[in-house]
């Protein structure tokens, strides 16, 4: 019990309470009396629930204000488990009105489903490629009120309000979270929160995974090269980015022209076919890892030419004619 009076505005009372693990579906009860004569706010009462000793985070209930001469009973469902622990730590904190009395009693922990706030299922892990959305689905079952408010909570205290909540039957809803093009600094755990006026529903934590898509580091390698073809070795051994890698692919196009074509490559060694003769060519590996938005940018192009059709061909001003000259003297009748 605290006598708001007796404190300065912002003070704070703490209650924390026994390391638990869940093992099997339980609630976690208590009651809290806040009352002033006069209707003023004698302060705030929040409840914290922190996982496996990390931080503190953001409060997963709470109340203020004056509310009767009376207790008032509270239902907290968290479904946090095994091997996975939390405690729950009960916070007073008092007015600027300084006025009535702050209480707290009754805290039972109870080996069966609370009946005023609904349980999750667990909540698993989200991989996605950066630049995506990333999608949460928290699946709860029990009694919610119509007053119920659905959030996500970050680790790091960021909140996410719902995308869509769900009602599959009475007593089971689905609330879905939605992160646009999320990318590395998005990577964090997530955690489903319900709160009403009656108690509250706290999910595990879920990691986000936020992989980037791969680039090779170096260009590919010119292994032989033809009149109409060229021999490349695609050289992704070094990439920037995340695997696994699932597809690869060849993007080449002239240097001097404005289209591409891209061809899937199941082997180290590709052999571009019916290429023009005496033509630079632009020729690029492109890489895939799993799921949507995998592929990553075109690496270092590597840049080369093919070669020429023929020795007397106009068509190439690198070659040389030196060795033709006999031949032209005999036609030119010259001996």
């Amino acid at each position: 019990m605290v006598n708001s009076s007796q404190h300065g505005p912002g003070q704070k009372a703490h209650i924390l309470f026994q390391t638990l693990s869940e093992n099997d579906t339980h609630c976690l009860q208590f009651s809290y009396f806040m009352y002033s004569r006069d209707g003023h706010s004698p302060g705030t009462l929040n409840v914290y629930v922190k996982v496996n000793g990390g931080p503190l985070g953001s409060v997963v209930w709470n109340v203020s204000g004056s509310h009767g001469r009376q207790w008032h009973q509270v239902e907290l469902a968290v479904s946090m488990f095994w091997p996975n622990e939390y405690q729950v730590l009960f916070e007073a904190v008092i007015s600027s009105e300084r006025r009535g009395y702050l209480g707290l009693d009754d805290i039972l922990l109870l080996n069966y489903p609370c009946s005023k706030a609904p349980h999750f299922s667990r909540l698993g892990d989200v991989d996605v490629n950066a630049g995506q959305n990333a999608t949460f689905q928290c699946v709860a079952a029990g009694k919610a009120s119509e007053a119920e408010r659905f959030l996500m909570q970050r680790q790091n205290g960021a909140i996410v309000p719902a995308a869509s909540v769900k009602h599959i039957s009475h007593r089971r809803f689905l609330a879905t979270f939605q992160l646009d093009k999320v990318s590395k600094e998005d990577q964090d755990f997530y955690r489903c929160v319900t709160q009403s006026g009656r108690g509250a529903g706290v999910s595990n934590f879920a990691e986000l995974i936020v992989k980037e898509p791969p680039t090779p580091i170096a260009p590919p390698q010119l292994l032989r090269a033809g009149s109409t073809y060229l021999i490349i070795q695609l050289n992704t051994n070094s990439i920037i980015g995340d695997g696994p890698i699932v597809r690869k692919e060849i993007e080449y196009r002239m240097t001097s022209g404005p289209w591409s074509e891209v061809h899937a490559v199941n082997m180290q060694t590709y052999k571009l076919w019916h290429l023009d003769p005496d033509t630079e060519y632009e020729i690029s590996v492109l890489l895939t890892r799993p799921g949507d938005g995998g592929t990553g940018r075109p690496g270092p192009p590597l840049i080369s030419r093919t070669k020429c059709a023929g020795r007397r061909s106009s068509c190439c001003q690198h070659c040389s004619f030196k060795n033709d000259l006999p031949s032209v003297r005999k036609a030119s009748g010259l001996g």
